[in-house]
């Protein structure tokens, strides 16, 4: 077994080992997502297939070649999604982002998320829910409630978050997690430079299961009626969210993992 091949392989057996539990054990330990986070540092690029010396190609291409896509503008800023193992119990994925093109504010309901930069830099933006929840209402009253939803006559609701993360994160860098309710759960990314980030999502999104991908955009908290005790001065470290649509200029599409096969 090659140098790596052992890892990739190494990281599927204790991600294996940590999401597959006995029932009624829903979430992994603190100490056993650490020990994860620190098998994600020693991950590098070539571990998973991916060739440094074409870190510069930022027309979406990326590292898995252009013959495999039909050719793209460089305006279009295609994302590259690379499945490297999927199971009811956790994914294995690989996300290339080509400078400036971004994945929009979304979240991940019931999951824990490890992430792990693998080249290049990434701005990330993160938020968690404000609990007990706090709504308001929007679209039916005028002035700049209006404004902020310009055509949109239908009632709309807004929800307030916390800001968690708001960083750019250039790698080498150590893995980061998310979890349920903390750790930056509805989050977005920019891409600073050509950048690649490894995935862990434990539990995939199902929408069955009651894990669907949801889309937000965020609004400054001083849009909307202010909530008594909750910012005491801090209102930059809060933001309204309001569910949206899947973005139409959200262009993903598939690549082929060329790394070390994992032995299932």
């Amino acid at each position: 077994m090659t140098k790596n091949s052992s890892c990739i392989q190494a990281l599927y057996g204790l991600c294996r080992k940590t999401f597959t539990t006995p029932s009624g054990t829903p979430f992994a330990s603190s100490q056993a997502i650490q020990k994860l986070c620190s098998l994600l540092d020693t991950i590098t690029p070539s571990d998973v297939g991916l060739k440094e010396n074409n870190a510069d190609d930022d027309r979406g291409h990326g590292f898995f070649g252009e013959n495999l896509f039909d050719r793209v503008g460089r305006w279009a800023q295609p994302i590259t999604f690379v499945d490297i193992h999927e199971s009811d119990n956790f994914t294995m994925c690989i996300f290339c982002l080509p400078t400036s093109s971004a994945i929009p504010l979304h979240d991940h309901p019931g999951m824990t998320v490890l992430s792990k930069i693998l080249y290049g830099s990434m701005h990330v933006k993160g938020y968690d829910w404000v609990e007990p929840a706090c709504v308001r209402k929007i679209g039916s009253s005028p002035g700049k409630l209006v404004m902020l939803v310009v055509m949109e006559f239908v009632l709309l609701a807004v929800r307030l978050a916390k800001l968690a993360v708001d960083k750019v994160l250039t790698a080498p860098c150590g893995a980061s997690a998310l979890y349920p309710k903390s750790g930056g759960n509805l989050h977005c990314f920019t891409a600073v430079t050509p950048c690649a980030v490894l995935d862990i999502l434990a539990p995939p999104y199902k929408e069955t299961a009651g894990r669907k991908c949801t889309y937000y955009h965020d609004y400054p908290y001083t849009s909307f009626q202010s909530v008594d005790g909750i910012c005491e001065g801090k209102e930059e470290e809060y933001a309204w969210l309001k569910e949206i649509d899947t973005p139409n200029d959200l262009y993903m599409r598939p690549g082929r993992y060329t790394g070390p096969r994992i032995q299932a």
